[in-house]
């Protein structure tokens, strides 16, 4: 049985206590899908209340540690070498339409005195599903108590894919539906389920062979980043260069398929 560390559990119990509101939530956003108004307004409302949840939990753990969240922005704090960063609900549109895929998701930023940074601890949750996934740089990934790993596949033809696709209002529509028609003729299936933080945590524990997207927020992609790196996984951007914690391109794969799709995309 794995024994996560004091500051794990200080991000499992508060994403814990965030869950149980948010599930609550969850129930009467299926009612609203009836109603006339519909459930928008109510899960903005629901968004918002999480991320404070979040923040005042983890504030009070960690005092001085600086915040950066999808609602709230970023929120320097007096501690300059850690930062938390936050998205309340990941997969807000499955929210709002009552689909169980969504997750809260927490992780950890560590600053060196030159600037540099890396993402020291993750956690993501679905709390429909009761699936914590979590790992600390150095020690593995888990999924509840069991570690994980990503999947041994080497054959992009044999392989499932996990994307995205913006939603309206956001850039990059063409480029997707390139990148879709240059993967799909290469692949067995491709998926696009709504949920970064989540297909991350599938990658790490062999559910998909591979995740791309472009075109996210640091948000969407730190405890990920992590969760697969940590079970045995890479994450580059798409192109050769570039810092995949930013989230503007990310390609999320094992060692063997990596350099296969990365070509696609780059050539897409």
């Amino acid at each position: 049985m794995a024994l996560a560390s004091a500051l794990l559990q200080v991000m499992m119990d508060a994403v814990r206590k965030t869950a149980r509101p948010m599930l609550r939530d969850f129930g009467e956003v299926s009612n609203l899908q009836m109603s006339r108004k519909g459930p928008g307004d109510f899960v903005t409302a629901a968004d918002v209340r999480a991320e404070q949840t979040l923040f005042e939990l983890l504030t009070k753990a960690r005092p001085g540690y600086g915040f950066l969240g999808e609602e709230r922005g970023e929120v320097e704090g007096t501690d300059k070498s850690h930062r938390w960063i936050v998205d309340p609900i990941d997969g807000t549109t499955n929210f709002v339409h009552a689909m169980p895929h969504f997750a809260i998701t927490v992780a950890l930023e560590r600053f060196a005195p030159d600037g540099a940074s890396e993402i020291v601890a993750g956690v993501t949750y679905n709390p429909v599903m009761n699936e914590m996934f979590w790992a600390e740089k150095g020690k593995g990934c888990y999924l509840n108590d069991t570690r994980i790993r990503v999947a041994g596949r080497k054959d992009l033809s044999e392989s499932l894919i996990a994307t995205g696709l913006p939603f309206i209002g956001k850039t990059g529509h063409a480029q997707a539906i390139k990148d879709i028609h240059a993967v799909g003729q290469r692949v067995a299936g491709i998926r696009r389920l709504g949920s970064a933080a989540l297909d991350f945590a599938w990658v790490a524990a062999g559910r998909y062979d591979a995740y791309y997207e472009r075109n996210l927020q640091p948000w969407d992609v730190a405890a990920g980043v992590l969760f697969v790196t940590e079970a045995g996984g890479i994450v580059t951007t798409i192109d050769a260069d570039g810092d995949p914690k930013t989230g503007k391109q990310i390609l999320a794969t094992n060692a063997e398929l990596h350099p296969q799709l990365r070509k696609v995309l780059q050539g897409a």
